[in-house]
């Protein structure tokens, strides 16, 4: 028998040792490995993202994504803590749908350069009592520099319930389940008058908003308010041609903006180029249903209007009111001029061409002899059919639109009926510069007596 060896005793103490030590590493990898694979649940929902991480996911913020529960405060906590880093992105991720109250993104003490990835659904409350007494916006970002809105996935205003004639509630929408927002039954069932905007942005410079759908806003779709440097591609709008006042894309007080390959469908203009806009270049775009692409209406309760350098081209119109329009109230100041209107293939459009200096929405306008003047004007290579008429130019007596130019105007009836109006001219002063169908012989050449009110611009 051999005699009894610390050593011996010690190596094998020691090996034992290193095999459970190897044993539990392996067990606490494999559970740190399952555990990367959840959310890390903390109070609010999941554990934010810490550390170097420029991407902040809402559901890390606590929100549910399931249609029903209230995000908002989810989507602020996400937005505020992604603004503070440059060139971050706010995911709003795919295959879920949010319920958002109205919000603003606010850019204060923001970093530049920020991306909002929209690849889910957002929608709307439905409830009267999500909106108060009435709110212009839905979602808005204000005051950014560098802000990117973008995705695969679709902002859903939920617009009907504003749209009805009746706007009492259907019991039958009522989730029992649902937070109480979303509960299209409350005790005053009526929707506010002020009717918000989907999207906007305000105050804002290099703005990107492409790959996103937007639907059934209550007003307009997409809004940008006192921006400068907007980019607007590869989107679409859509809601039903009737329903009242839901714009595609609103610009006012912008400057510098591109707007391409995009499919706009609404009950409304598809674009409205109102007052303070300049720079503006259009082409690659679809529109339809709607009222066509119109620069105004300008001049409201005698305003003052500016609006220069509009180019609008490549553009095919399908089952609207109006092509491309100019549209001014009597007794504004201010002008509009230089724009270019080309290559537009219009079909089944009421009145593919038209300039009114007597616009007056609901009736009961005076005549006033003060006017937003409209001058430089140039048409060319507008084809296609129509159902009501041609051209209509209505310009004011006191400030003759001038500077009036078309080329290839090519434009047929839908169908021969008494109800057709031939191209009507009212102070017009231009030139053809090839012949047109239908002949357009109502221009007035020279140059027209300058006898109204307008300040420049």
């Amino acid at each position: 028998m051999r005699s009894f060896n610390p050593y011996n005793i010690t190596i094998i103490i020691l090996i034992a040792f290193l095999v459970c030590s190897s044993s539990f590493s392996s067990c606490s990898a494999r559970k740190s490995k399952k555990a990367k694979k959840g959310h890390h649940k903390g109070k609010g929902g999941s554990t934010p993202p810490t550390g170097g991480s420029t991407t902040f996911n809402v559901l890390d913020y606590g929100a549910k994504g399931d249609g029903k529960t209230d995000d908002t405060k989810a989507f602020q906590a996400a937005w505020t803590a992604a603004c503070k880093k440059q060139a971050s992105t706010m995911l709003v991720p795919s295959s879920s749908t949010f319920l958002v109250k109205p919000i603003s993104f606010l850019g204060a003490g923001c970093s530049s350069d920020i991306v909002f990835q929209l690849d889910g659904k957002i929608i709307a409350p439905t409830s009267s009592r999500a909106w108060g007494k009435g709110l212009q916006h839905w979602i808005e970002f204000k005051n950014l520099k560098g802000i990117t809105f973008k995705g695969s996935g679709t902002l859903d205003g939920q617009g009907s319930v504003w749209w009805k004639d009746s706007q009492t509630s259907d019991p039958s929408e009522v989730d029992t389940h649902s937070d109480d927002m979303q509960r299209t039954s409350d005790k005053s069932g009526k929707m506010p008058s002020t009717k918000p905007t989907a999207l906007r942005f305000y105050g804002s410079s290099k703005v990107t908003v492409t790959g996103i759908t937007i639907v059934n806003s209550p007003q307009f779709h997409l809004k940008f308010d006192d921006c400068n440097g907007v980019q607007v591609f590869d989107m679409s709008v859509s809601s039903p041609g009737d329903s009242p006042n839901t714009d595609g894309i609103h610009l006012q007080n912008t400057q510098n903006v591109v707007i391409h390959g995009t499919k706009l469908a609404c009950g409304d203009d598809c674009i409205s180029i109102q007052t303070g806009s300049s720079n503006v270049y259009i082409h690659d775009v679809n529109c339809g249903p709607g009222h066509g692409i119109s620069i105004g209406s300008l001049g409201e309760d005698n305003t003052k209007a500016c609006v220069s350098n509009i180019t609008v081209r490549d553009i095919t119109i399908q089952n609207t009111m109006t092509g491309v329009r100019i549209k001014t109230w009597q007794g504004g100041s201010g002008s509009v001029q230089n724009v270019k209107f080309s290559n537009i293939q219009v079909s089944e459009v009421e009145a593919p061409i038209v300039i009114d200096q007597y616009y007056c929405d609901g009736g009961g306008c005076t005549n006033k002899t003060s006017a937003v003047a409209v001058s430089g004007i140039s048409y060319e290579n507008i084809k296609g059919t129509y159902t009501k008429k041609p051209v209509y130019f209505a310009c004011s007596d006191s400030l003759p639109c001038k500077g009036i130019s078309l080329a290839t105007i090519q434009l047929k009836a839908v169908q021969e009926s008494k109800g057709l109006y031939k191209p009507f001219c009212w102070e017009t002063y231009g030139e053809l510069r090839t012949s047109t169908e239908p002949p357009i012989d109502c221009l007035k050449t020279g140059k027209p007596p300058s006898s109204g009110k307008s300040s420049s611009c």
